[in-house]
């Protein structure tokens, strides 16, 4: 049967192109054609919805795979930006700390390289956790500092971690001194702004000016010392005022280190013994 209606298609074809526009069979194919015609427009018209339907679901499927992986690029994108970005931070304090040490302001220390771990729970910015401890040859009392200056002392130590005590907790001061030859006094936090610090014990006649740097004066009697040597940057100086029947200036201070957002910070470690400060 599959070969006779084979044969006998290709008959009708060979006779259809060998016939005239005006053959018979040119005219039962237009009269088919034009019989069905309604059928297949109604058909067409009938099933449009449905196909309509599907190519929208298709679609729908095809946009929320695209969006999907488009999520997923905008996320990996992110995550190199976020990684790039940090290590550009990096980059920008670890040259500001090698710049500290091209100045000396540690000479005669190991420094040790440390990761803030524990930043203070509030704005009163007394104590932060480092990543290196009595293993690293961090010991009690070694100063700390960033890429900015001073940022205060290690107060507590584990094998693999430390405490750090800011210069801007309230019970911290350290002996400070005004360039280029001003005098020396006590820089400690002024009560109620941890952001301010406060320079005591300068003389009222003392010429001291807004935007003068204020170093650690590394203070030592023989008997007693600071914990932190001369040299180091600590802030400059904002305002100062002169009451009438004080003895010393009233001096404001702003610290170069910003103490809620340290990050990368180095311990100087094994220096030259100071008379009072334990280790």
């Amino acid at each position: 049967m599959l070969v006779v209606l084979v044969v006998l298609a290709l008959v009708l074809i060979s006779a259809t192109f060998s016939q005239s526009s005006g053959g018979p069979l040119h005219t039962v194919q237009q009269g088919m054609a034009s019989a069905f015609s309604p059928l297949e427009n109604g058909a067409t018209r009938a099933l449009k919805p449905a196909r309509d339907l599907v190519n929208w679901v298709s679609e729908t499927f095809n946009a929320r795979g695209q969006n999907s992986e488009l999520k997923t690029d905008v996320q990996k994108l992110r995550a190199k930006l976020a990684k790039a970005q940090s290590a550009v931070g990096e980059n920008e304090q670890l040259r500001k700390l090698v710049g500290l040490d091209q100045k000396g302001v540690l000479a005669g220390y190991n420094l040790v390289t440390a990761r803030v771990i524990q930043r203070p729970p509030s704005v009163w910015y007394s104590t932060v956790g480092i990543g290196a401890g009595s293993g690293d040859g961090v010991a009690v009392n070694d100063p700390v500092i960033d890429g900015d200056g001073l940022v205060g002392r290690v107060t507590d130590v584990t094998p693999n971690t430390a405490q750090v005590t800011l210069i801007t907790d309230s019970e911290s001061a350290v002996s400070a001194k005004v360039l280029p030859n001003g005098p020396e006094g006590v820089a400690k936090p002024e009560a109620g702004d941890p952001s301010t610090m406060l320079l005591d014990f300068i003389d009222k006649n003392a010429p001291i000016h807004e935007g003068q740097m204020v170093v650690t004066a590394g203070w030592s009697n023989g008997t007693l010392s600071s914990f932190a040597p001369a040299g180091i940057p600590i802030g400059e100086v904002r305002q100062t005022t002169i009451g009438q029947q004080e003895t010393y200036q009233n001096i404001r201070l702003a610290p170069f280190a910003d103490m809620l957002n340290l990050d990368i910070v180095q311990v100087g470690t094994n220096g030259p013994a100071r008379p009072g400060v334990s280790q």
